[in-house]
């Protein structure tokens, strides 16, 4: 009989390889391929039988599907960004840094369904069960009937799950530390991750139980792991936060049971976990309303409207090359204002560094924070104050001309709630106009809750803020 030659497996996307090579060729990562034995490749003995399939009913399209049932955990803000709450026989993925409350949350979640009366086991690899138990002490959720363990080994957890009553949900914590007796690579490899998960998502299916795994992730803030496996889960959470900050925002990346532009928002206090019912407070809490250079946007994250406040330095370079510093937001959006700055309303920011920030550590992905932006970078480099009570979104197009964005009603409705008196705002009547002509229909959304100040470009922006200034301030922005 031939001897197997030893494979050698990408542990970023799993793509086999005949010899190992500082770049795998099928993703780009750099030291990554690592040498695993014949026999951590190949499927177990049950798998290889050469018996026939059986024949499978097939059913119509057309049907009474009713939405799945969903279990609430009572912990609003998790079920929000689950959809709802957890689905039966669904598996969740969820991951985060180190430290920044994965197991935390996970720990108040079981134990908020075993006081309600549910079956929960949690099952650490990672720390023992008194480890455990300290934790849920300092939480005070020592008295909740959570089943605890503390094994890697898969088989034995199927094993042991499948005993006495189907649990409601089973935490996996993590999914890197498990390992199967059908693969012989070490624990944490590719092989062994994706085996080990395939075995829990069987189990989740045949059994009804919902089934949650904790995944370590990457430098740059990836899931770690092969990528087949966000695949073969229903639904992949990452828990954000900074550590210099108090609040961790929880984000769903795929989920087949509910949306995926949801966010849950929490404070990490002394007693763990606190739900924020109001992001926008905890966010524009403390923030210096006499500064030049800070512009307050109202966001959209999912259906709830964030508002936050965009922190802009604009001074002199003392380098070749002027420094574009941006956290919390994209660079190369950054990089399309300052452009249409120059370009639209003559303003040079080439002699400059540009400093950018939104405050609390959140992060923006939609296009409406332009407009808040242009007005902060304005702002710094003029020296004018922005009202205090003002808040801005819309999208700047690389013409200068700012465009409406969707969801205004809302964003305007959490500003009025917050104090806010007026907000600076794109044209929407000329894109009613058009979609109208289009054969759209004009939309009527009644007066809005506080009065706007709408503008049709950019440099209506820029003259805005040049006005109200002071007069070193308007000369400054006239003089760039």
């Amino acid at each position: 009989m031939a001897k197997k030659s030893p494979s050698f497996i990408c542990q970023a996307c799993g793509a086999l390889h005949s010899r190992w090579q500082g770049k795998c060729e099928s993703c780009g990562a750099w030291n990554s391929i690592a040498e695993e034995s014949p026999a951590a490749v190949t499927l177990p003995a049950a798998h290889r039988s050469g018996r026939k399939g059986r024949l499978i009913e097939l059913q119509s399209l057309a049907g009474t599907n009713d939405s799945p049932p969903r279990t609430q955990t009572r912990i609003a803000e998790f079920d929000r960004v689950a959809g709802g709450g957890i689905v039966p026989g669904s598996v969740l993925l969820i991951g985060g840094d180190p430290g920044i409350g994965k197991s935390t949350l996970l720990i108040q979640v079981s134990a908020t369904l075993a006081s309600a009366g549910h079956r929960v086991i949690y099952v650490s690899g990672e720390e023992a069960v008194e480890q455990v138990r300290l934790r849920a002490d300092r939480l005070g959720l020592a008295n909740a009937p959570v089943e605890l363990a503390a094994e890697t080994n898969v088989e034995d957890i199927a094993a042991t799950l499948s005993q006495g009553r189907t649990p409601v949900l089973v935490v996996i914590d993590s999914i890197q530390t498990m390992w199967t007796d059908s693969a012989e690579s070490a624990p944490g490899t590719v092989t062994q991750v994706r085996s080990s998960a395939q075995i829990l998502i069987r189990y989740a299916k045949q059994a009804g139980a919902a089934v949650i795994l904790v995944g370590h992730v990457t430098k740059d803030g990836q899931i770690a792991g092969p990528r087949v496996v966000e695949h073969m889960v229903d639904a992949v959470l990452s828990f954000e936060g900074d550590g210099a900050h108090q609040f961790r925002i929880l984000r769903a990346q795929k989920n087949r049971f509910g949306p995926t532009d949801e966010i849950g928002v929490f404070e990490m206090t002394g007693l763990g976990l606190e739900e924020v019912p109001n992001p926008s407070e905890l966010f524009l809490s403390n923030r210096d309303r006499g500064a030049p250079g800070t512009a307050v946007y109202a966001g959209m994250e999912g259906t709830r409207p964030v508002l936050v406040e965009i922190q802009a330095l604009v001074v002199p370079t003392s380098l070749g090359t002027p420094r574009r510093a941006v956290v919390g937001w994209d660079p190369s959006r950054l990089s399309m204002v300052l452009a249409v700055l120059e370009a639209r309303c003559g303003i040079k920011l080439g002699g400059h560094d540009v400093h950018l920030n939104v405050a609390g550590g959140f992060r923006i992905s939609e296009p409406a924070a332009d407009l808040a932006v242009a007005a902060a970078l304005v702002s710094s480099l003029s020296g004018a104050v922005l009202p205090a009570d003002n808040v801005y979104f819309g999208e700047i197009s690389l013409t200068g001309a700012a465009r409406p964005v969707p969801h205004a009603p809302a964003r305007l409705k959490e500003a009025a709630k917050l104090g806010f008196a007026r907000a600076v705002v794109p044209d929407a009547k000329a894109s009613e106009r058009g979609s109208k002509e289009r054969g759209g229909k004009e939309r009527d959304g009644g007066a809005p809750p506080i009065p706007l100040d709408v503008i049709s470009s950019l440099a209506d922006l820029v003259a805005g803020i040049a006005a109200r200034g002071p007069r070193r301030g308007a000369r400054a922005v006239e003089e760039a």
